[in-house]
């Protein structure tokens, strides 16, 4: 039996929170514990807190380097640990993992932090590179856990001597079965659908996903491209280009991914991203839908080549071109057959309870309601009702 303690999300977006860690969350609550969430403000932090999650909006540069401000995050992490006491620290991403840390490494409360990939700073090498293995070296030294989303990210983690044996593998975030059900699989006598959905960087592949949907649609009309995600700005002219000669279908940010992929034959995620795993590869594969995408960690995880979908070499337009003309050759039943190869994968490997289970485990080893660093004294429920009703 746990019992009932404070547990706070340091995250740098509100989506990512809700969309990957929304049943951990749900599970925290039912049980009892107090949730506070700290993250730049956006629409999903109203659905949090009707949930009965606390909230503390924070502002946080996700790619910026200004060393004052970095340094800044680190007092306000401090600051908010400090006010809010909490039994147990859960961070997610570069800038709360590592500052997160820091501040709860001061305070002296447990963190558990999650690696949802390198990021580019650290994959390219150079003095950034060994700048932030420095940080991470001393943030993550009184680390609980550090969860690893690919073999490849712990490999490297361990190679630099980083927080070791305190290292712990999940399948990614998970995906959520019972919410990506199988769909089924849509005709293709008329058309086949294809669809990039993702942040429109060029880190992501869009600009071979464009190169190959100009080349497909010129020689097969009856395929569809659709383009799903947040435009970086760079890429608005040109997908406003593309869409103008019907080479593509952009939808913008689409909130529930489930309306797209109903009508999609195959999911294209060309990236060379570093990222933990592909979430919409998770859930691709959990609606039964063939995906195709890149030889890389956070990837090659989900797709097993020729079964579910086909892999494409990273920054190869012509062997996307390639391996999408080799699945329109398929018959439908091929292609269906595919799409049901990617559901039996994530349910045997990328069940999400997998994730909170992990996590849970994680909260079994503190002790919670004792007092952090920043607190002198725990106020007993009675008495911070006296006080309230004082006021």
């Amino acid at each position: 039996m746990i019992n009932m303690g404070k547990v706070l999300f340091l995250v740098n977006h509100d989506s990512g929170l809700y969309n990957f860690r929304l049943e951990l969350i749900e599970r925290l609550l039912s049980d009892g514990h107090q949730v506070v969430v700290s993250s730049p403000y956006g629409e999903r932090i109203d659905q949090l807190r009707r949930l009965g999650c606390k909230y503390y909006e924070i502002e946080i540069e996700r790619h910026g380097m200004n060393p004052f401000k970095e340094l800044k995050l680190i007092f306000v992490y401090l600051k908010l640990i400090k006010d809010i006491c909490p039994d147990i620290v859960f961070t997610y991403t570069i800038k709360p993992n590592i500052y997160g840390s820091i501040a709860s490494r001061s305070l002296k409360t447990p963190c558990v932090a999650n690696i949802t990939g390198l990021g580019t700073a650290v994959e390219n090498g150079g003095i950034v590179q060994q700048a932030v293995i420095f940080l991470y070296k001393f943030a993550f030294k009184k680390a609980q856990k550090v969860f690893f989303q690919n073999e490849e990210n712990m490999r490297f983690f361990a190679s630099k001597k980083i927080a070791l044996n305190k290292h712990d593998l999940l399948p990614g975030s998970g995906v959520n079965l019972k919410r990506f059900l199988p769909i089924e699989y849509p005709s293709d006598k008329v058309k086949v659908e294809f669809a990039f959905i993702s942040r429109i960087m060029s880190e992501k592949g869009i600009d071979q996903y464009l190169e190959a949907a100009q080349h497909i649609k010129a020689r097969h009309p009856n395929t569809v491209f659709h383009v799903c995600g947040f435009c970086e700005q760079p890429y608005e002219d040109k997908l406003n280009e593309m869409m103008q000669k019907e080479i593509i279908i952009y939808h913008g940010m689409v909130r529930d991914v489930k309306t797209i992929l109903k009508d999609i034959h195959c999911v294209i995620h060309p990236t060379y991203y570093p990222e933990g795993i592909s979430n919409i590869l998770l859930e691709s594969s959990a609606c039964a839908c063939p995906i195709i995408t890149t030889n890389r960690a956070g990837c090659r995880e989900v797709i097993d080549d020729g079964v579910n979908g086909f892999i494409v070499k990273q920054k190869d337009s012509q062997d996307l071109i390639d391996k999408i003309e080799k699945f329109l050759s398929l018959s439908w039943e091929e292609k269906r057959k595919m799409g049901l190869a990617g559901r039996k994968k994530v349910e045997e490997g990328f069940d999400r309870n997998i994730v909170v289970n992990a996590y849970l485990k994680e909260l079994r080893k503190v002790d919670m309601g004792s007092p952090c660093s920043g607190c002198n004294t725990i106020i007993p429920q009675e008495q911070t009702q006296i006080m309230n009703s004082q006021r």
